[in-house]
């Protein structure tokens, strides 16, 4: 169905060159909205309950609008793929690509596994969003997934195919009930080179899980109302990885510990996965280093000792290991795609031993 169909007032005007196509909302069936809240029923789109952002903070009441792990999902065979965002104006950062910030990209189902096809690539100076458009090289019915802006807004999303395409439901993930993922800009997504390249998005496609991500840059420091959010949710696994926001070591001792027995009383029986900083090798003559990944590691101490076995830990200094280690940020702190890479594989195979 047209899109001006639904709402007369929501013609879409557009300078793609297509006298086919016809623009539909992905709030409509059969697209699929993963990773948002209420499935992407509100506008703008956004990650958390309005109340909860506010109350917990003024940065999470921001954050809370970026789309970091939202993703549209659906199956079509139309031999081009097109978006048309409506997004709020911000500022360009300089350590992260324009296409990590603000881009969309695809990603096509080839013999039942995700692959790589393009980005929708943001304009030079985009103010109040833009339209791109894919060529498909090999147009068949497949399922299709597009990955949502990591460090921005979307206030309105249109997809463009070929009139007279057909269009299906998706194919259902292998794993339906997400991993979750709490934390820091670095779990928010900064700084891949595009929404794929965040090592969730990694591990979505190396586990076919779904998943649900809760990074505020900046701003996850373990309050009260977010961790009783985080505990309300329906997920199979949760990674708990906010170390680095808290302020100070102070701070994450009086914070770390009782957000485990929050989030455990309301979920007696779902893994928890607890990640120190992953940038450690930057920080390792910081005198607090040692001393916050004690903190958490004796969150999981306590919890092993009281005879929870769905605890694990992951230390932070192992994240990088490998070949290249110091080129695996873009700033010492924030992981480029190398980086995110080293934390998939890591995290992703802890958390395939749980779910698989």
């Amino acid at each position: 169905m047209r899109i001006e169909e639904l709402d007369k007032n929501l013609k879409v005007e557009t300078k793609i060159n297509k006298d086919d196509i016809i623009w539909l909302s992905p709030k409509e069936a059969p697209f699929v909205i993963y990773g948002l809240c209420g499935n992407g029923s509100d506008l703008p789109y956004h990650r958390v309950p309005k109340d909860v952002a506010e109350k917990t903070s003024e940065g999470v009441k921001n954050l809370a609008w970026h789309t970091a792990g939202g993703r549209v999902r659906f199956a079509t065979d139309s031999p081009y793929i097109a978006i048309k965002a409506v997004m709020p104006k911000t500022a360009t950062m300089v350590h992260m690509t324009k296409a990590g910030q603000s881009g969309f990209d695809l990603y096509e189902d080839v013999d039942g596994a995700p692959a790589y096809y393009s980005t929708f690539m943001p304009i030079s100076g985009v103010t109040d969003g833009y339209e791109s458009l894919a060529e498909m090289k090999n147009p068949r019915m497949t399922t299709y997934s597009i990955n949502m802006p990591l460090y921005d807004g979307v206030n309105e999303l249109y997809i463009g195919l070929k009139q007279g395409s057909q269009i299906a439901a998706p194919r259902k993930y292998k794993h339906e009930k997400p991993v979750l993922y709490y934390g820091s800009s670095i779990t928010q997504g900064g700084c891949a080179s595009r929404p794929g390249n965040s090592y969730q998005a990694m591990i979505e496609r190396m586990l076919d899980t779904d998943y649900i991500n809760l990074g505020f840059s900046g701003n996850a420091k373990g309050e009260e109302v977010m961790v009783n959010y985080l505990a309300s949710l329906d997920v199979s696994v949760f990674v708990c990885d906010y170390d680095h926001n808290a302020p100070n070591v102070e701070h994450l001792s009086k914070t770390h510990l009782p957000l485990y027995r929050a989030y455990r009383e309301a979920n007696p029986k779902t893994p928890i996965v607890f990640v120190t900083r992953p940038d450690f090798y930057r920080y390792s003559q910081s005198a607090d280093s040692p001393d916050r990944r004690k903190v958490v590691y004796d969150t999981y101490m306590t919890a092993k000792n009281e005879g929870d076995e769905n605890v694990y830990f992951i230390d932070g200094e192992t994240l990088f290991e490998g070949p290249l280690r110091d080129s695996c940020t873009v700033d010492g702190c924030h992981p480029n795609d190398l980086g995110f890479f080293r934390m998939a594989q890591v995290i992703g195979k802890v958390i395939k031993n749980i779910i698989d």
